[in-house]
């Protein structure tokens, strides 16, 4: 047996080069054997250096066959097409973020704050479908807890994910940072029960995947944030990369038979009897992704359909079986009259708020009111627990068309644009919107603050394809601006060429203004119209028109994308009406290649009359005992 000088394996003769490759760093201090092995005088080799082999080799087999649980929950969002986490980093999810990192076609916001990082997440999902936020334990969380109460009053699927201590400490009860001082490490885990559809504090690693699957389904399926906490310590932990083979069962759960044969039974009877029906569409039926099915049913029925506010877009609005919004006593008269004087009223993903309704102000004269929703549907008084719309629909749009058969047609109201004044006139909320309305095109995702942009854009026809975002029900103000974040995010994700618009007031923009220098970072090329109507116009309307707690400091708008550090951006003020003409009808505006804002100046009390008219209802309803 021949003898190698060198005594260290890994620094062994050039014969045994390949051994001393195989050797694993963690093995590189290790001296070798003295003897080493002669092999028919073509090599010379270690027997330590062989036991390094087979031992690293096992190990590249194991790597190969597992990935770390960070990394798992990364891929398995990433196969939802997930392409963009929002959040802040914080030191009991650093190790985490590592791993989105790891994941093709994954990137990392990074945004200013965490309610900032909610409102994109909800945004994004808007778009997409799902969204996803990363926070820190107790401070993170909590800052982005008002943006899942959005998100989940609204129906839109978010995941909310926090990284938390580890599990010892949390055993130790440990003083912690970020903690109450009390030991107690789940009191904001129990803080987000009643905002989630389900939550998960995950403290064992061998049931950690199929929590992290069960939490992206039911945010998915239900369109509900699912809050997901993570100890610090188990994220760099392996688990079987094999499991990602599995695709998550995203299907819903089978409708009961009988109660969805009666539900159809009813329903074909109900139309077939009609003489004047229409199909009012709401919010829900976009968030459960029931669009093709609600467009298949005009399409077979030829009713007249119409929207709530908060279901703009869930209808092609250029269809000519489209009459309108309708928002009970708001409503324009046209639209009034034809739903309320309908016999049967086929009500999709209704959600009946007092923003939504006119307060509250519905007036049907027929008691043949169909509700489908996304976990009942209701027929005049009788209830149908578990017969969800989307597939009640499927069977239903099979077997409906030869029972539509006498009704009398409804002629739907058409949309009216205002003429333009005089071009040296100054901008009112009227024309403005009127006028916006021929701008858009199809396919432009647009975004309307709490105010008078919500109220404005109700009555517009939005073109084909459109995604209308605004929030209606929970009405936080600044939401808009996180969430055009996440849309224009999502936009490029999609396709670069999509237009994201945002109407938002001067001062909801000042409540989270931070998130423009995110946009600025990845270089999006939002439309941003900053209506200035000196401060918060709506609480005028509602109480304190002249009270100083509705003013708001001014602040030099046009100067917020070079203070954020824009590199490509163009800054507008328009007063007039040949002003913002000249605008939407220069070629190079049109153009979606950089961040634009165009501050639109307007009177201080000029509202949409449909805001004038619920602000004094709602006025009415704050003081009445």
């Amino acid at each position: 047996m021949a003898v190698c000088a060198n005594s260290s394996a890994r620094d062994c003769c050039g014969i045994c080069a390949y051994a001393r490759y195989m050797v694993p760093p963690a093995w590189a201090h290790i001296p070798g054997p003295a003897n080493h092995i002669y092999i028919g005088g073509a090599a010379t080799i270690s027997v330590f250096s062989l036991i390094s082999i087979h031992y690293y080799n096992k190990q590249q087999q194991k790597n190969m066959s597992e990935i770390t649980l960070g990394r798992y929950l990364f891929e398995r969002l990433n196969q939802l097409k997930v392409g963009t986490i929002f959040g802040v980093p914080g030191d009991f999810n650093l190790s985490l973020l590592d791993k989105v990192y790891e994941v093709d076609g994954l990137r990392w916001a990074g945004n200013a704050n965490e309610l900032n990082a909610a409102y994109a997440a909800d945004g994004y999902s808007r778009v997409k479908g799902l969204g996803v936020v990363v926070t820190t334990f107790g401070v993170g969380e909590l800052s982005a807890l008002n943006g899942v109460g959005g998100a989940y009053a609204e129906h839109v699927g978010l995941l909310h994910i926090v990284g938390v201590p580890s599990i010892s400490s949390q055993a130790k009860q440990l003083l912690l940072h970020h903690t109450l001082g009390n030991g107690d490490f789940t009191v904001f885990h129990r803080m987000s029960n009643n905002i989630s559809q389900t939550t998960s504090f995950i403290s064992d690693i061998s049931s950690a995947p199929s929590e992290i699957d069960r939490c992206i389904r039911e945010a998915y399926v239900h369109q509900r944030p699912v809050y997901l906490g993570l100890p610090a310590n188990l994220v760099d932990l392996n688990v079987p990369a094999s499991l990602l083979d599995t695709k998550i069962d995203l299907s819903l759960k089978p409708n009961d038979a009988d109660a969805q044969e009666e539900v159809i039974d009813t329903v074909l009877k109900l139309v077939g009897e009609a003489q004047n029906p229409v199909i009012l569409v709401d919010a829900c039926a976009s968030r459960h992704s029931c669009k093709e099915e609600v467009s298949q049913l005009v399409k077979k029925t030829n009713f007249p359909v119409f929207t709530t506010p908060m279901g703009k877009s869930s209808v092609n609005e250029l269809d000519p079986r489209f009459g309108g919004v309708y928002v009970g006593s708001l409503s324009d008269p046209e639209v009034k009259e034809a739903v309320e004087s309908a016999d049967l009223v086929l009500s999709v993903g209704a959600m009946l708020s007092d923003f939504n309704t006119g307060s509250f102000s519905y007036s049907y004269k027929t008691k043949n009111i169909v509700e489908f929703h996304s976990d009942y549907t209701k027929i005049r008084q009788a209830t149908f627990p578990g017969v969800q719309m989307k597939e009640a629909l499927k069977q239903l749009l099979g077997k409906i068309e030869s029972h539509v058969t006498h009704y009398k047609e409804v002629a739907v109201p058409k949309f009216q644009p205002v003429a333009d004044p005089k071009g040296d006139s100054a901008i009112s909320q009227e024309w403005l919107w009127s006028r916006v309305s021929s701008w858009f095109r199809e396919g432009d995702i647009i975004i309307t603050e709490t105010g008078t942009s919500a109220f404005g854009i109700v009555q517009l026809r939005f073109p084909d394809n459109c995604v209308g975002i605004s929030q209606v029900l929970w009405g936080s103000i600044g939401f808009t601006v996180g969430a055009t974040l996440g849309a224009v995010m999502a936009a490029q994700e999609i396709d670069p060429k999509k237009r994201v618009i945002l109407f938002v007031g001067d001062g909801s923009l000042q409540l989270t203004v931070q998130e423009i220098s995110t946009m600025c970072k990845w270089q999006t090329t939002p439309y941003l119209f900053v209506l200035n109507n000196d401060g918060y116009t709506i609480e005028r309307l509602i109480h304190g028109e002249t009270a100083s707690y509705n003013d708001i400091q001014p602040w030099n708008n046009l100067q917020l994308l070079p203070v954020f550090g824009a590199k490509d951006y163009e800054t507008v003020r328009v007063s007039t009406v040949d002003e913002i003409n000249g605008l939407f009808n220069d070629a190079k505006f049109n153009e979606n290649s950089k961040i634009r804002m165009v501050e639109v100046m307007l009177p201080r009390m000029d509202a949409p009359i449909s805001l004038v008219k619920q602000a004094e209802m709602s006025s009415k309803i704050n003081s009445s005992n």
